[in-house]
C-alpha cells in the first residue's frame, strides 16, 4: 500500500481538517553562537523570520533547538528571546551533560545526549516536513533521527559550509580562501579540537536520510560539489521580508554629511579592514560601519584619527533600515566565499545599490541584479563609489532595478512560493505524491 494509499485509509480513523494544506514542520536548529538566541546573527534572524512567515500562512511550526550549545559560549541567560504565537512552538534541549552535550556531538558527530527528546518531539504530532538548519553542535546523526511514521520529507538548508568544512567557512588556517582542503591542520590553526568523525563514513551514511538539500547561492551548490558532496542541491534564495517600518515623507538623514555604508560582524573575514585605508584620502563622504565582532578593536586602530569613518555599533532593524535608505551606496567587501549576500538584499529593499567584492556568492547576486559593482582591487572600489557618489540618476536607476529584482526574486512571498514548491517536488519523488495535498489528520 502506498503512503499516499495508506492516507486515504486513515480518514476512516482519524479527524481531518478542510482541504486547504497546511503543512506541519519541525525545524531543528543549533542555536551554538547567537547572544539574543535566534534574534542577533543573520543566520539566527533569517530562520526566525521564515518560522514567523510560515506561520503566518496557517502552517504549525515547531523549532527544536540547543540550549547547551548557546550556554557554551554565553554563560549567562539569553538578551531575549523570540516569542512565540500560536502556530510557533519553540521546544529548547537541555541535557544533564550540560557543555559536553555539545562537545560530544562536535567530536563524535553523534547526538546520544539529546535523541530521545528530539524522538518524543518529533512523534508528539504529525509532522509533514522536518526541516535541518545549522546543526554543527547536535551532530551529522541528528540527520537520521525519525518518528515511526514514514510520510514526511527531510530537507536540509546549507547556510554555512559545514557540509564540506568543519570550520564552517573555507577559510584556511584562519588566514586565507581555502584551495583545497586540509581540514586537520586547519582546525588546529583555529584553536578547535578535530572532528575525528570526519574521517569516517558518518556524514555520507547520515546525508542519505535528507530528501533534498537547499543551497542559497548557485555558487554555493558548485563548491560544495567540487569539495566531493554528492547529493544534489537544489537553489533557493534566502529573502528579506517587505519594510518592517514605513518611510516618511520628510524623513532626513541620519548622518550629517553624504555616506557608505558597512553592515555585518566585524570580522577580518568580512574585509572591512581592505576598505578603511582608502577613507584617509577620501574626503568626500563619509564610512559609517554598523555591527559588532571581535575583530573591532584592531578596526578601531586602524581607522584611529579619522573623522570620517563612524562606528555605528549593532543596530536593530528599524535603525538599521532608516540607516540603508540614505546611504550613497552599501559596500560589502567580504574576502571570503559567502554563502550568500543576505546585506545586499536588505539594501535592495531600500532600492540603494550595493558596492561588492567580487568573490563567489556576492557577485552572483550582483549580476543578477544588474544594481551594483563589483571590484576586485582597491582602484576599482574607489572608481565605483565615485561613480554612485556623483550621479544621482545613476543611484536611482541602479536603486529601482534592485528593488525590482527583489521583489520578483528575493521577497518573503517569492521565497515562499519557491520553497512550498519544493518541497512539493520532494514529496512527490518520495511518494509519487504530495501527502499534505490530501486532508490531514489532527493528531497521531
Amino acid at each position: 500500500m502506498t503512503t499516499c494509499n495508506r492516507l486515504d485509509h486513515l480518514k476512516q480513523t482519524f479527524t481531518f481538517t478542510d482541504d486547504r494544506p497546511r503543512l506541519r514542520i519541525a525545524c531543528v536548529y543549533t542555536r551554538d553562537r547567537c547572544p539574543s538566541y535566534f534574534l542577533s546573527t543573520m543566520a539566527g534572524i533569517r530562520f526566525f523570520r521564515m518560522a514567523e512567515a510560515l506561520a503566518r500562512r496557517g502552517h504549525e511550526v515547531d523549532i527544536i533547538h540547543c540550549t547547551d550549545s548557546y550556554h557554551v559560549l554565553h554563560p549567562g541567560p539569553p538578551l531575549s528571546q523570540a516569542a512565540n504565537n500560536s502556530k510557533v512552538t519553540v521546544h529548547a534541549l537541555k541535557s544533564p551533560w550540560g557543555s559536553l552535550s555539545p562537545l560530544i556531538a562536535q567530536q563524535t558527530g553523534r547526538t546520544w545526549p539529546k535523541t530521545k527528546r528530539i524522538r518524543e518531539i518529533l512523534m508528539s504530532k504529525k509532522f509533514d516536513v522536518i526541516h535541518y538548519h545549522n546543526i554543527s553542535l547536535l551532530g551529522p546523526e541528528v540527520l537520521r533521527l525519525a518518528p515511526d511514521y514514514g510520510d514526511f520529507v527531510k530537507v536540509y538548508t546549507a547556510h554555512e559550509h559545514w557540509l564540506i568544512c568543519p570550520m564552517h567557512v573555507l577559510w584556511k588556517n584562519n588566514q586565507r580562501l581555502c584551495e583545497k582542503p586540509e581540514c586537520l591542520r586547519c582546525t588546529l590553526k583555529f584553536h578547535r579540537p578535530p572532528q575525528w568523525w570526519r574521517y569516517t563514513k558518518l556524514l555520507k551514511n547520515c546525508v542519505d536520510s535528507i530528501d533534498m538539500f537547499f543551497s542559497p547561492s548557485r555558487f554555493t551548490q558548485e563548491i560544495h560539489h567540487q569539495r566531493g558532496f554528492l547529493p544534489k542541491m537544489e537553489h533557493l534564495s534566502h529573502y528579506v521580508p517587505r519594510n518592517e517600518i514605513a518611510q516618511g515623507p520628510l524623513e532626513a538623514s541620519p548622518h550629517s554629511r553624504p555616506y557608505f555604508l558597512f553592515v555585518g560582524r566585524l570580522e577580518k573575514i568580512k574585509g572591512l579592514q581592505n576598505v578603511i585605508p582608502l577613507f584617509r584620502n577620501y574626503p568626500h563622504a563619509d564610512l559609517l560601519i554598523a555591527g559588532a565582532g571581535d575583530y573591532e578593536g584592531e578596526l578601531r586602530r586602524q581607522a584611529g584619527g579619522l573623522q570620517n569613518i563612524v562606528f555605528l555599533g549593532p543596530l536593530q532593524q528599524p535603525q538599521l533600515q532608516r540607516i540603508y535608505r540614505h546611504a550613497l551606496a552599501v559596500i560589502v567587501p567580504s574576502i571570503c566565499y559567502e554563502v550568500f549576500g543576505i546585506i545586499i538584499l536588505e539594501a535592495y529593499r531600500e532600492r540603494i545599490p550595493v558596492i561588492v567584492n567580487r568573490l563567489g556568492a556576492l557577485q552572483e547576486v550582483v549580476d543578477e541584479s544588474d544594481a551594483g559593482f563589483s571590484y576586485q582591487t582597491p582602484e576599482q572600489l574607489l572608481i565605483a563609489m565615485e561613480r554612485l557618489r556623483t550621479d544621482r540618476e545613476l543611484r536611482r536607476t541602479m536603486g529601482d532595478q534592485g528593488f525590482k529584482k527583489y521583489l520578483e526574486r528575493w521577497s518573503e512571498e517569492a521565497h515562499l512560493k519557491n520553497y512550498l514548491r519544493l518541497l512539493e517536488g520532494a514529496a512527490q519523488r518520495k511518494f509519487g505524491c504530495v501527502p499534505w495535498e490530501r486532508q490531514q489528520r489532527t493528531s497521531l
